[in-house]
């Protein structure tokens, strides 16, 4: 129960009431996941075809708002294909390993809360006071972490169990782009627990109730690493490699089928929904914003919320209507040489600008030796790297002679 006694709803004893509050929290989290990835796709679908001068879904429902419902009703129905040399139980298991830690992210992501005055978010439900979260442990952030890395063995374990050569192809190289970005991921993510000093996310929320948002605080660097980041573990647009032009085909999936392949497609969409949710928390406050009406004030932390992940969905839509698709070398470039020494290298100057306040040393002292070393580790890392590619064009040209 320790890893749960931040939530005050289970601080002391457990009755049949607080069972009830969590399962209703329970339920309401994933309703809104279903209810937003119906949402999400249809609204992809529109923006695009509206950037694009289409007219996109208008037959089911009003505005074509139901597309998405038939297709998955039509998925449901549709024939269950099992290839024949497949792992018959890792093939059916895959599709959960990606889907269910989609959700379980969302539990600890909090939606609302007064978070003035040290209020902590904390809400008054049934007579008990509790978190607009499904469970606030203390390691929130790394628990996101884990359930990312367990999302991993859901793309790997599809396309090896599929037993096709294409969907392997298409598992080994999603996998590596994940993993791979997964470092510049946590490190972005390392510089917020440290300017906020916690792990939990109602505690980072609650750092930034001030306005004082770590998207600023920071240094914005970390927040723009972890959007790149982001968009690339997610597998979105540009950085979709997952469905490459050279096979017209879909990748780890291939050969799946009927509603577990809509539990792929279920998966994508939710972690979308998930990793703007959890920006959101890490670096532009949560729920936190302006109170314009007191007499409602319950109600304008969830619609600041929804209005900010709204901003990141948009903007995800918007890459993939405009940017093409890059390379998988320009890709892993982007990660390893790229973000991953930037976020180490700014994660280094942010702690040594703290323990250099707590210690009085000048700022500009330490600002400009943090230049210093960054500068000579840059000239470096380039200096490796194009050694690197003159010593492996030498051996290609070797390799023709």
């Amino acid at each position: 129960m320790n890893l749960l006694a931040l939530d005050p709803l289970l601080s002391g004893d457990i009755d049949l009431t607080i069972v009830l509050i969590v399962l209703l929290k329970v339920g309401i989290a994933f309703t809104f996941l279903l209810i937003s990835v119906m949402l999400m796709v249809w609204f992809e679908r529109k923006l695009i075809s509206d950037m694009q001068n289409r007219i996109g879904p208008d037959v089911a429902g009003p505005w074509g708002i139901l597309q998405t419902l038939a297709d998955g009703i039509k998925l449901f129905f549709k024939e269950d294909l099992i290839p024949e040399r497949a792992d018959r139980f890792v093939f059916k298991l895959a599709p959960y390993l990606s889907l269910v830690p989609a959700f379980l992210v969302f539990a600890v992501v909090p939606i609302g809360g007064d978070f003035r005055n040290d209020a902590g978010g904390v809400v008054t439900w049934f007579g008990h006071q509790t978190l607009l979260q499904v469970a606030d442990p203390p390691v929130g952030i790394l628990f996101f972490l884990a359930m990312s890395s367990i999302a991993v063995y859901g793309v790997m374990l599809a396309g090896w169990s599929s037993g096709s050569k294409y969907p392997l192809l298409g598992a080994v190289r999603a996998s590596a782009q994940m993993i791979s970005y997964e470092a510049a991921l946590g490190l972005a993510m390392a510089t917020v627990f440290l300017m906020s000093g916690t792990l939990s996310t109602n505690g980072i929320v609650a750092d930034q109730a001030t306005w004082n948002w770590n998207a600023v605080t920071t240094g914005v660097v970390p927040f723009i690493i972890f959007l790149l980041a982001g968009t690339a573990e997610l597998n979105r647009p540009p950085f979709d490699l997952v469905e490459a032009e050279q096979e017209l085909v879909g990748g780890f999936h291939t050969e799946y089928s009927s509603l577990r392949f809509a539990l792929f497609f279920l998966a994508e969409f939710m972690n979308v929904i998930t990793m703007s949710a959890i920006a959101v928390t890490l670096f532009l406050g949560g729920p936190n914003g302006p109170i314009l009406i007191e007499s409602v004030a319950w109600l304008w932390p969830p619609l600041w919320f929804f209005a900010k992940v709204a901003v990141f969905l948009f903007t995800f839509v918007w890459l993939r209507a405009t940017l093409p698709r890059f390379r998988y070398d320009q890709l892993m470039d982007l990660g390893w040489k790229m973000l991953i020494p930037a976020a180490l290298g700014w994660f280094l100057l942010i702690a040594a600008l703290n323990i250099g306040g707590d210690r009085g040393w000048p700022t500009w002292a330490v600002v400009g030796t943090g230049m210093v070393v960054g500068v000579l580790g840059y000239l470096a890392l380039t200096g490796a790297i194009r050694k690197a590619t003159l010593d492996r064009a030498g051996q290609d040209f070797e390799g023709v002679n």
